[in-house]
């Protein structure tokens, strides 16, 4: 007998690539430890600075350096961190 299981509608998380969600979550532990957990809900202007954040990371990945000098991460999770909590706020407003 074959199990009926109703989530074609669902969400599909498994679509999500491993290896990109590790950088990213790389990046959220790096700055939970500098600062706090879930400090950058509290940054202000909100959009302004993260929006800047993830260009500076951006251009820096464009060229050519692959990883932040200070926290070891990759340029492209921070960029992705950043872009992130802009839509975690926009959502919620």
């Amino acid at each position: 007998m074959k199990g009926i299981k109703h989530d074609s509608d669902k969400l599909r998380y498994d679509l999500l690539p491993v290896e990109p969600i590790e950088e990213v979550v790389g990046v959220l532990t790096y700055g939970s430890k500098k600062y706090a957990d879930n400090n950058w809900q509290h940054v202000e202007p909100y959009a302004d600075r993260y929006y800047a954040a993830a260009m500076r990371h951006l251009q820096a990945w464009r060229k050519g350096e692959k990883y932040d000098p200070e926290t070891k991460q990759h340029h492209l999770a921070h960029c992705i961190c950043c872009l992130m909590f802009i839509v975690w706020k926009d959502v919620r407003s």
